[in-house]
């Protein structure tokens, strides 16, 4: 049977001074969903659990002055179930609400599923797609940074050992901007992704020319990333079948495509090709 010590800070600096003192030895835990499972697969074995469950203000969805605030305990269920999530971000609704079970979802945070960054994670693309920035905190002090640029490699991130991941910050969007994400598996029912595509325009006052366009793919590469020269087929342009055509077509060009267990890199690309349009339509009917 494995034994561990179970902490229970009641605020950020103190979880972080616990995290010092018993450094090396201890991890902090989340909803729990992925790091109980690498203990009980002896992946992992720390000694002490410092819960992230009881900090005050990092369960909070917080839409202010066009900025969305997210916290880095709030669940995946809790999202899904946002009105605020739903009426203006229906591109991180598409995500979530796709992952693991119900059961899952009420108690696996958006914090913990990027922090574990395991490149089938799908919180993480509708978050780069919309521009996020992550805060976070540890023993030096607080810092923030592109979401996108926390991602190393499969399991890994430039967190320094004790910074807690605080919240994910999404600036304020233009007009006229919608997005869409789709989550491609093998069956519908609790799967992991082959693949993971968010598109998000915006068009001008004609609704037909896209003043910002951009790009997520997740699950093919070791970490989530940006579809830019796809993107720039795009932007300034009329958005007519051909041009989205040539966006996907060149995103399957940069997707850094892998074969795994789970999909050959031929076919991910392959449907890159095909969703990357296809997000887009659906992007630009929400934009209106």
């Amino acid at each position: 049977m494995v034994k561990f010590g179970y902490l229970k800070p009641r605020s950020i600096d103190e979880a972080i001074s616990l995290y010092e003192k018993h450094r090396g030895k201890a991890k902090y835990i989340a909803g729990g969903t992925d790091v109980m499972v690498k203990i009980k697969e002896g992946r992992i074995t720390p000694r002490y659990l410092i819960s992230l469950n009881h900090l005050e203000g990092l369960d909070r969805i917080v839409y202010d002055d066009g900025e969305l605030k997210i916290g880095s305990m709030v669940t995946h269920r809790m999202l899904e179930l946002s009105p605020l999530i739903k009426k203006r971000y229906p591109i991180l609704a598409d995500a979530v609400e796709n992952i693991g079970s119900v059961q899952i979802r009420n108690v696996a945070t958006i914090g913990g599923n990027i922090v574990n960054a395991v490149p089938s994670a799908d919180g993480a693309i509708p978050l780069i797609t919309l521009g996020a920035r992550v805060r976070v905190r540890g023993p030096s002090g607080e810092r923030e940074m592109a979401l996108e640029e926390l991602f190393v490699g499969p399991g890994q991130t430039v967190l320094d050992p004790g910074e807690i991941l605080l919240e994910f910050v999404v600036p304020e969007l233009p007009p006229r901007t919608g997005g869409a994400y789709w989550k491609h598996t093998r069956r519908a029912a609790m799967e992991l992704p082959l693949l993971g595509v968010a598109v998000l325009v915006s068009l001008a006052e004609d609704m037909e020319t896209c003043t910002l366009a951009r790009i997520g793919l997740g699950v093919l590469a070791p970490t989530p990333m940006r579809a830019r020269r796809a993107e720039s087929i795009l932007t300034g342009e009329r958005l007519d079948e051909g041009i989205l055509k040539e966006a996907g077509r060149v995103a399957a060009e940069e997707c850094k495509a892998r074969d795994t267990v789970r999909g050959e890199a031929w076919y991910r690309r392959a449907m890159v090709r095909v969703l990357v349009p296809r997000m887009a339509r659906i992007a630009m009917e929400r934009a209106s």
